[in-house]
């Protein structure tokens, strides 16, 4: 599998020489603003054409894991993503703190169950790595237990992918003052206040452990055939277009072709 060097604001993640704190939030260069638009408009249509040969072939999917801290964009960046693509071939995928009756399973048994069916694109709005993030963080989870669960996951992700899913991982990166400016926007609008929650400012105080177990995470779980991003997410136009990028490369690569007739075209007779 290739993962060609894109040329975008990401950056892909090397697990021997990554450093999270070398990653500036607010990079946009290669790109240029007055370009994007227009570049995002190009690929927006390719996207759709791709995704609808994904999903008549029916033999891989695709899967697009979102990670970042509270008001990292998330939402807005799976939405300007999957803008014009048909919903009948995507399935989104939002996990919130798991259930008793989750955790009374494995941590990866409830997002099994939500990896994209054969033609479809699945997107997870958080996803397993939460249990080596929020876990670890709060003291759920010693770190011990994390190097087991990193092996876990890449065992996992290993098994999708001969499976014929095809995973990227987008960490969604920003500066802790652009945080602030998001809560501090959150909470002015009325329209946007039920986004805002009490406790995000709790764990706005964790924000130096979140990145010791960030970086641990993307290094030991970013792998050729499952490669993490780190997504510069405080200029929201550079951080779609470099998704975008990356997403349209990677299903060019998959190069999913519809299936040809079973049927004998030319004797098909419409009256």
């Amino acid at each position: 599998m290739s993962h060609h060097k894109h040329k975008t604001p990401a950056v892909l993640v090397e697990p021997t020489t990554f450093r999270l704190a070398d990653v500036d939030p607010d990079a946009t260069k290669p790109f240029d603003k007055d370009d994007a638009d227009k570049r995002l408009a190009k690929l927006r249509p390719r996207l759709a054409e791709l995704q609808e040969y994904l999903y008549a072939e029916h033999r891989q999917s695709l899967l697009l894991v979102f990670q970042a801290m509270d008001t990292g964009g998330k939402d807005g960046a799976i939405e300007k993503l999957l803008t014009g693509v048909n919903p009948a071939g995507v399935q989104v995928a939002a996990f919130k703190a798991p259930t008793q009756h989750e955790l009374d399973h494995d941590f990866l048994w409830r997002i099994h169950a939500q990896t994209p069916r054969s033609g479809h694109i699945g997107v997870f709005n958080r996803s397993h790595y939460e249990d080596v993030l929020v876990t670890r963080v709060h003291g759920i989870v010693s770190e011990e237990e994390c190097r087991a669960r990193y092996a876990d996951i890449n065992s996992f992700e290993a098994m999708l992918t001969r499976s014929g899913t095809r995973i990227l991982k987008f960490y969604l990166n920003i500066s802790l003052a652009e945080q602030a400016q998001r809560l501090r926007d959150r909470l002015a609008d009325p329209a946007k206040r039920w986004k805002f929650d009490p406790n995000d400012l709790k764990e706005r105080a964790h924000w130096p452990a979140y990145q010791v177990a960030l970086q641990d995470a993307l290094m030991a779980t970013s792998t050729p055939n499952c490669p993490w991003y780190v997504v510069p997410s405080n200029a929201k136009w550079a951080r779609d277009l470099a998704i975008m990028e990356i997403v349209v490369a990677a299903l060019q690569d998959m190069n999913p072709k519809p299936p040809a007739a079973t049927f004998d075209v030319d004797a098909q007779v419409i009256v």
